[in-house]
């Protein structure tokens, strides 16, 4: 079974490219050639056959749900829900019947967006973030959730019947909540792409929804300062997180970087990653091994896999500090990401359609609205390298 929203992604490309080709003529005030103008309907007919198949795609998956009527009846209702969200769109609420606004419209009057093409956008989050590659993701139906943890218990050796004491711990419970905070970011769309094909308009919605949410979530997982600011937690402000000093002031050396790696337990050692600004990426990319002068940097050898450093991978993330920046304190973050910092959905994403505010420059303007927060559950998968300056 094909993968229709990868097809129209494909055909959405593809457009582009062609609109390139003819915008390219027009900025340089001539006319396409007879070169471009072939290049341009090649592309164009790829798009068409394109389309075809994804027509062909759609009765074969409807007609295979034949024999099953309850599966087929909603994969329909998800069909009616896409047209009426496409519908809003392109032509707002007043357009819409009572019916069509009943698919995708929930109690408060928030139009929803369905939940294919949402679960587009969230792929392609992952794609385009950092943090939400390295955490664990939950969804949630609540507001918080709560994070409880108790203090290690210690044992010891020896035989109870030959008088050895019983190695005694008291657990000291604490309890703390995880919220889910609101985000929201406002899109531009052109009439004219409005307009444009089902096809072409929903990769544009996955697109730009996605970017539009990406960078403003990326930065409140890495410094967001927390729920009375009504932002997720940052790991890199995390004041519970063990810190390691800079043995030089707004300088990192190699003995830095493996003083951060072996203060981090080994259990979270092993599946440890560097978090860290690009600016110090390239500081680190000069330190050497003390013991055979070696560099410790190491670049990636294969296509989307991370560099490394001294064996573990290096992210990129540039709200990170970076030495000699004064504006936070923890240059890097070392840590095993999947087990100590968590990120929260909750439910899915609605969208306000904006037709007069930007009416003068051709744009409708679109206020996506999500549910999301974020923070550290177990500080002890992190260590923190610090500058006291």
């Amino acid at each position: 079974m094909k993968n229709i929203m990868e097809m129209k992604q494909r055909a959405f490309a593809l457009v582009n490219e062609a609109r390139a080709i003819t915008d390219k003529a027009d900025v340089e005030k001539r006319e396409m050639t007879a070169e471009e103008r072939t290049q341009a309907n090649t592309i164009l007919d790829a798009v068409g056959k394109i389309e075809e198949d994804i027509r062909l795609e759609e009765r074969l998956q409807k007609h295979a749900m034949a024999e099953a009527p309850q599966a087929q009846a909603t994969e329909e209702r998800k069909v009616d829900k896409r047209t009426s969200f496409l519908k809003y769109v392109r032509e707002g609420r007043g357009n819409m019947t009572r019916e069509e606004r009943a698919l995708v419209e929930d109690t408060t009057g928030q139009i929803l967006v369905p939940e294919d093409l949402d679960a587009e956008i969230t792929r392609s989050l992952a794609k385009i973030t950092v943090m939400r590659n390295l955490a664990q993701i939950r969804n949630t139906t609540r507001d918080r959730i709560r994070k409880r943890s108790l203090t290690e218990v210690a044992m010891g050796w020896g035989k109870l019947e030959t008088g050895t004491d019983i190695t005694e711990t008291t657990p000291v419970p604490s309890e703390e909540y995880l919220y889910v905070e609101d985000l929201s970011g406002l899109v531009k769309i052109g009439r004219d792409e409005l307009q444009d094909t089902d096809v072409n308009l929903e990769a544009l919605i996955a697109d730009s929804f996605s970017r539009a949410r990406a960078e403003t979530e990326d930065t409140g997982f890495t410094i967001g300062t927390g729920h009375s600011n009504q932002q997720p937690e940052g790991v890199a402000v995390d004041t519970g997180i063990t810190t390691v000093d800079l043995i030089t002031d707004d300088v990192i050396e190699t003995n830095d970087m493996l003083k951060l790696k072996y203060a981090l337990p080994a259990q979270y050692r092993k599946n440890g990653t560097f978090l860290m600004n690009s600016q110090t990426e390239l500081a680190i990319r000069l330190l050497k091994s003390t013991v055979d002068g070696q560099y410790l940097w190491q670049p990636s050898l294969q296509v989307g896999t991370p560099n490394n450093f001294d064996g573990h991978p290096i992210a990129n993330q540039d709200d990170m500090n970076y030495p000699a920046d004064t504006l936070l304190k923890n240059v890097i973050v070392f840590g095993d990401f999947k087990a100590g910092y968590r990120v929260l959905d909750r439910g899915g994403m609605s969208i306000l359609r904006l037709d007069e505010l930007y009416a003068e420059a051709g744009l409708v303007g679109f206020i996506a609205y999500f549910r999301v927060g974020g923070g550290v559950v177990v500080t002890d998968a992190f260590r923190a390298l610090k500058n006291n300056t």
